[in-house]
């Protein structure tokens, strides 16, 4: 097994290379004034005073002549991170991570998973067999987890904290103690086991040989279909790639469907990073059975940023960025897409119809399951998205002209079908609750179990 695509995406620059106090200073200007003038809303969960005052304590937190571009990193991802906005973030610093990992970098042995805020071992890659998958870290190197937590938030955009624990979940936590504690030897980790409280000194492990070799990551929605007697499974994978291929397989999917005479169809968009509304409108288009649409209003933000990210990456010839290039910049305004026609009658399912969730549905497949359950096209299976389904996304990507580092930004807002802007994920209709990272799947063997019984 290789070190997985984590340690190799993202990347921008050397993450070696160290960068003067002024040309760090003048990204960090740009950066501030660049948010204001082209996301869509910066404020819409922050303030103007409060977002200022992380501008003012990252200035002061560039305090010496020479910084490290991961240095740097972290500075502006608390910055970025303070609009609370999950899609106008910093990724994390892959070209760091991998150059740690390739000098013998070590991480933190325990993977965890939050079960109602409550930090859960789910993995344990240490030689310590004594710590029981279930139990919860309470501590760590003498602060608790509620301390560790308040040092590694400010690193993720993210709209409410339980937000920023599945991101955490998605990035996995030793790579973010890392991030916000650096490279540490041994750790003394706090468990509480059944109501006692056992202390445990663990040493580090290899990043590669011992965590990166050994586990799986979060999102990993892949394209398959599979029947359990009358009841078809599609999962439909990331709403990105290539268009054709991706609707060559749903409509393989859906005759295969038709063929086995299936009675129920279970779509999963679990653990699924999301994409583009034309993936997703096609695979409605077969549990449809009107016109449809993908959302209730589609807000753009137009700016100097996004017009020069236009002509450089897009068919300015195109109408939908002839209107971003047309309007005034700093002008917000309404875009239609129209409405998506079902697919023909005799090709359709038409049976009954469950949508699996969980906290790990991202952007546009929370935006989906949404769809789907106001139009009444299905029932929603599982636990509350993390995401919001009225959301601050479509985004763009610029780069800060010193260090190279990548900004992804909010341009667009997004309203849920309903017409709900309620600051909530995607609410499921029969709930089931997803224990992340164990080995059993709680919520597709529920549902199926509920079907048996005849739901």
């Amino acid at each position: 097994m290789i070190i997985l695509v984590f340690l190799t995406i993202y990347s921008f620059g050397q993450s070696s290379s160290q960068f003067s106090k002024e040309e760090t200073s003048d990204d960090l200007n740009h950066l501030y004034s660049s948010l204001q003038a082209a996301n869509y809303d910066l404020y819409a969960y922050t303030s103007e005073q409060t977002f200022a005052a992380a501008y003012q304590k990252a200035q002061r937190s560039i305090d010496k002549d020479s910084l490290t571009l991961l240095e740097i990193t972290k500075i502006f991802q608390r910055l970025v991170a303070a609009a609370n906005i999950g899609h106008t973030r910093i990724n994390f610093p892959i070209p760091a991570y991998r150059e740690y990992a390739t000098s013998g970098g070590t991480l933190f042995p325990l993977e965890i998973a939050f079960e109602s805020g409550r930090p859960l071992v789910r993995k344990n890659w240490s030689e310590n067999h004594s710590i029981k998958l279930g139990t919860e870290v309470i501590g760590i190197n003498g602060e608790s987890m509620t301390a560790v937590l308040e040092h590694i938030y400010p690193q993720i955009s993210a709209e409410r904290p339980c937000f920023k624990q599945a991101k955490i979940e998605l990035y996995s936590f030793p790579r973010y103690y890392w991030l916000a504690f650096g490279s540490q030897d041994e750790f003394e980790v706090e468990i509480l086991d059944q109501g006692e409280i056992r202390t445990y000194s663990l040493p580090a492990i290899n990043l590669i040989e011992d965590y990166e070799m050994k586990r799986s990551e979060v999102l990993n929605a892949r394209m398959e279909l599979r029947f359990y007697e009358q009841t078809a499974y599609l999962n439909p994978g990331n709403l990105s790639g290539d268009e054709q291929q991706y609707q060559y397989f749903i409509d393989s999917a859906f005759v295969s469907i038709k063929e086995k005479g299936s009675e129920n169809l279970i779509i999963d968009l679990r653990n699924n990073g999301g994409g583009d509304n034309s993936f997703s409108d096609y695979v409605v288009s077969y549990i449809a059975d009107q016109p449809f649409r993908w959302y209730d209003s589609y807000s753009l933000k137009t700016s100097a940023i996004l017009k020069e990210y236009v002509r450089e990456t897009y068919d300015t010839t195109a109408i939908f960025w002839q209107e971003v290039l047309n309007r005034e910049n700093g002008e917000l305004y309404e875009y239609e897409f129209g409405e998506h026609q079902p697919q023909a009658q005799e090709k359709r399912f038409t049976g009954e119809v469950f949508v699996l969730v969980n906290r790990q549905s991202y952007s546009q497949s929370t935006v989906m399951a949404a769809q789907i359950q106001d139009y009444n096209f299905g029932i929603i299976v599982g636990e509350e998205t993390g995401e919001y389904p009225s959301l601050y996304a479509s985004i763009f990507q610029y780069t800060l002209p010193n260090t190279g580092i990548v900004v992804d930004i909010s341009k667009g807002y997004i309203v849920r079908v309903n017409g709900s802007t309620k600051t909530e994920g995607v609410i499921p209709d029969v709930f089931i609750k997803d224990y992340l990272l164990d080995e059993d799947d709680e919520v597709l063997d529920g549902l199926l179990e509920k079907i048996e019984e005849g739901f």
